[in-house]
């Protein structure tokens, strides 16, 4: 039976449906806003899964028939999904799966497709709305429903889930979801804001959240769900666990308390080892139920020990206070081709990260949805984790997921601080080789990225660093840690990742295990994780405090030059053969834009100064009262037209070319002789007046202006008589809209892109 809720929100309508669509799935539903729909389908399995992990898989696809465009390149039907789906995938991902019940291990399958996209409002936030729903209305136990807003700010006031247009000019753009009472994701980045703009930010998502899970139960109620699924929690034996906790706790205490990340994993699982011979002894060589959840048992063990140590002791397990950062070690310019690098080493977290530095032709080209016209990023940023950064061996099969989030985590943090395109038009690529990891390698690829650009000499406003906060709490009990490890990430309660200046915060990211965080508690992270990005931002300092004054030898260098844009075709020439052949001259790159902005991009600068004067030479505006060398064209009885530039001629009239009478044009020029020529005269038509006698001093003697000799007016032809405005043969840039400050959804981010 169809059910369908219709409401006001942030002013406009949404429509929350279900029962329409997708039928067969355990539950599935409709949400509209504006023109955009997305449909959310979930199912489950009735089995429980062997996996040693909760089995969830969310897919979010968009249809390129949602914005009434066919996909670009060779293959025209959807395939791997971009990056930007592979991120709004992990919002869904990360919001919904702490909300499962602990134990429940049966697959669930969540796939959102966006089915019309109205270039206003983005999906990603109604794809988390519509998934929450399908969940709750469904069988599958689940403790939703909750809600997920984007937030901006223009001109200071709040705006929830601002359009694209206004995402263009806000200052801040964050993702949140949660329940009615508090938060369980945050994704966004920003311009630099301060710690209390963040929570403010919050406060008004948190708002807009409670609107949308109220809609949604009011929708719940209105229809009629199935009931939850029965599942059975396996629970050993409250004997045996007691009896494991006696013997292996002090054991795996002593392990965890080693400040090397091996030594402790080592000691631990010697320790868990110990315990499970010493019980498959006793309970012989078949394994009964209790010996089968000995595993579990041990690494509930661990979870509490460290949970335990911290919040009595106040020491963690790598003997640091709670606030305490991690030793850091930093090198920069070490890899010499490259033209830009740094080498940042944060305990046993370690990132080499190098900065390339291209041209217009280099920039990313994205097919998306939401635009109608190509759209180009060129600012990126690069994450790598291969297997041996962990000391694991295990297949490589492409860009995960999780690199893929990381890389726009950190290239958010970064874009804000970066120099206009127009001030310094240059394609960026960073990439970030985590070479060790031991909890935030993200945090430590910002750190490295921010050294990777000074050290390229690029004017960036500020130096951007990074750290992730962690949380361990036990009813009212809580400690918030800094600069967490790995061990305090898996086996704690928040990984929430903060980047920003001195002056504020570029780029924040939070993952809950818990059901929720409240405000107040948010606010202490924000506090703490600023000193920590200070206490960071100090130690990058003493390595290098500013960009380098020059860039590396080996990057392009870089003029842009204005023309008059009627000019282009000149400069582009028939099917482009007059610019590619100045480029396969000079072996400069030159791009032109339809305002006339002429970019040359050359290694060396003879080449990028020969280039130059070639673009200058063909596009150049006669002035007048300067002198120029031509080429007499052609002579008639009133004078000789003279090319002065290329394709731009000129009269010089008879009784311009020597003092006294001059009877025929041919006994002072011929055609094919080359004068020098002085522009007297250029009017509003473009015509222009030019005289050979103005270079000469007058005889002495000689009265009169020389013009009165000849009565009558010049004829003159205009200076762009000659212009050719051929095609667009020539390399022209691609449309872009300027770097920085632009939409940052999951990935989006990108300096001269609209995301």
């Amino acid at each position: 039976m169809m059910q369908r809720v219709e409401r006001s929100f942030a002013g406009r309508a949404l429509t929350l449906e279900t029962g329409r669509m997708a039928k067969q799935a355990a539950g599935s539903a409709l949400v509209r806003y504006g023109d955009t729909i997305v449909l959310a389908a979930v199912t489950v399995s009735d089995n429980e899964s062997p996996l040693p992990f909760f089995p969830l898989l969310v897919e979010y696809r968009e249809k390129t028939y949602a914005a009434g465009k066919i996909p670009g390149g060779f293959i025209k039907r959807e395939g791997r999904p971009h990056d930007a789906e592979i991120l709004a995938a992990r919002v869904i991902d990360r919001s919904i799966r702490p909300l499962f019940p602990e134990g429940f291990k049966n697959e669930i399958q969540v796939y959102v497709y966006v089915i019309s996209a109205d270039q206003e409002n983005d999906a990603d936030v109604l794809g988390l709305v519509a998934a929450s729903y399908a969940l709750s209305a469904s069988k599958i136990p689940f403790a939703g429903p909750i809600g997920g807003v984007r937030v901006g700010r223009v001109q200071g006031k709040w705006i929830l889930n601002p359009t694209f247009q206004q995402l263009e000019y806000s200052d801040l753009e964050l993702v949140v979801t949660g329940t009615k009472d508090s938060i369980v994701m945050v994704e966004g980045g920003a311009n630099e804001v301060s710690e209390q703009d963040v929570v403010d930010a919050l406060s008004v998502a948190q708002h807009g959240i409670g609107e949308l899970v109220a809609l949604q139960n009011e929708a719940i109620a209105a229809g009629s769900p199935p009931e939850k699924m029965s599942w059975t929690k396996r629970e050993p034996d409250a004997a045996f666990v007691a009896k494991v906790k006696a013997d292996a706790e002090q054991k795996i205490v002593d392990a965890l308390n080693q400040r090397d990340k091996h030594t402790r994993i080592q000691a631990i699982e010697a320790a868990k080892r110990a315990i499970i011979d010493l019980y498959t002894a006793e309970l012989g060589a078949e394994l009964s139920d209790q010996l089968k959840s000995l595993g579990g048992i041990l690494g509930d063990v661990e979870y509490n020990a460290l949970r335990a140590q911290v919040l009595d002791s106040g020491l963690r397990v790598d003997g640091r206070r709670p606030d305490e950062v991690r030793e850091i070690t930093i090198d920069t310019g070490l890899l010499p081709r490259a033209h830009g690098s740094a080498l940042f080493t944060r305990g046993q977290t370690q990132a080499l990260v190098a900065c390339t530095l291209g041209t217009a032709q280099d920039v990313q080209r994205l097919d998306t949805i939401d635009d109608v016209g190509e759209v180009t990023k060129s600012f990126m940023l690069h994450y790598n984790f291969p297997p041996f950064s962990t000391g694991e061996v295990r297949p490589m099969r492409g860009t995960s997921r999780r690199e893929i989030g990381h890389g726009n985590l950190a290239e958010r943090a970064i874009q804000s601080v970066l120099p206009p395109y127009e001030d310094f038009p240059y394609t960026i690529r960073i990439v970030s080789d985590v070479l060790e990891s031991n909890g935030s390698s993200s945090m430590a690829s910002v750190c490295g990225a921010s050294l990777a650009l000074f050290d390229a000499g690029v004017p960036t406003r500020a130096s951007v660093a990074g750290v992730a906060m962690g949380l361990i709490k036990e009813g009212e009990r809580y400690a918030i840690l800094t600069d967490i490890l790995g061990t305090e990430d898996a086996l704690g309660d928040m990984d929430f990742k903060v980047a920003g200046t001195e002056q504020g915060i570029t780029s924040i990211q939070m993952d809950i295990k818990i059901q929720g965080l409240t405000l107040k508690l948010m606010q202490e992270a924000l506090a703490q994780a600023r000193e920590g990005r200070l206490h960071i931002l100090g130690e990058m300092k003493k390595t290098l405090a500013a960009p380098r004054p020059d860039l590396s030898p080996y990057a392009p260098r870089i003029v842009t030059v204005q023309i008059n844009p009627e000019k282009i075709g000149d400069l582009i020439g028939p099917k482009g053969k007059i610019i590619r052949g100045i480029q396969e001259e000079t072996g400069a790159e030159i791009t032109v834009d339809d305002n006339g902005v002429v970019t040359i991009a050359a290694v060396g600068g003879e080449a990028m100064e020969k280039a130059r004067a070639r673009v200058l030479e063909l596009t150049a505006e006669p002035v007048v009262g300067e002198t120029y060398e031509g080429v007499v064209k052609s002579t008639t009885a009133f004078g000789a037209f003279i090319e002065i530039m290329p394709g731009t001629e000129g009269l010089l009239h008879i009784s311009e070319m020597q003092h006294g009478r001059t009877e025929r044009t041919e006994d002072v020029v011929k055609k094919g002789d080359r004068v020098k020529v002085k522009l007297i005269e250029r009017d509003d038509r473009g015509k222009m007046r030019l005289s050979m006698k103005a270079l000469v001093p007058k005889p002495a003697g000689e009265e009169g202006a020389a013009g009165d000799e000849e009565g009558g007016e010049p004829v003159g032809v205009g200076g762009g008589s000659r212009e050719h405005r051929h095609g667009d043969g020539g390399a022209r840039r691609p449309r872009r809209e300027g770097r920085g400050g632009g939409r940052s959804r999951g990935g989006r981010g990108g300096r001269g892109d609209r995301e």
